[in-house]
């Protein structure tokens, strides 16, 4: 049985966004990737700092994980971006089984 997650990661725009959408789900690293504008306020060398962001909930499988991190890092501008993976343990079966088809034919 697979092992499913979803992936959280900010970006500085919806360009940004899109085009980490687009090399996971043409990847065939998530079944779904959703974007959402938030404000993000932390610390950044020593300073707080306010900015718009995009998060992204990535919905896809543990095994696709290293990949998907990997596609993330290779399309993102910042130096450290938060990549950030939480177990799903529950879900509406067929979703589960969705996001296992959409996956698995890469």
């Amino acid at each position: 049985m697979n092992e499913y997650i979803m992936i959280l990661n900010t970006c500085p725009n919806e360009d940004v966004a899109g085009k980490i959408a687009d090399a996971l789900l043409g990847g065939g690293l998530a079944a779904c990737v959703q974007f959402q504008s938030i404000t993000s306020r932390y610390i950044w060398e020593g300073k707080i700092e306010t900015n718009p962001e995009i998060l992204l909930f990535i919905k896809t499988t543990a095994a696709h994980y290293p990949a998907a991190e990997s596609a993330i890092t290779k399309n993102h501008p910042y130096q450290v971006p938060e990549i950030i993976s939480i177990p799903i343990r529950d879900g509406l079966p067929s979703y589960l089984a969705w996001i296992s088809e959409s996956t698995s034919s890469f």
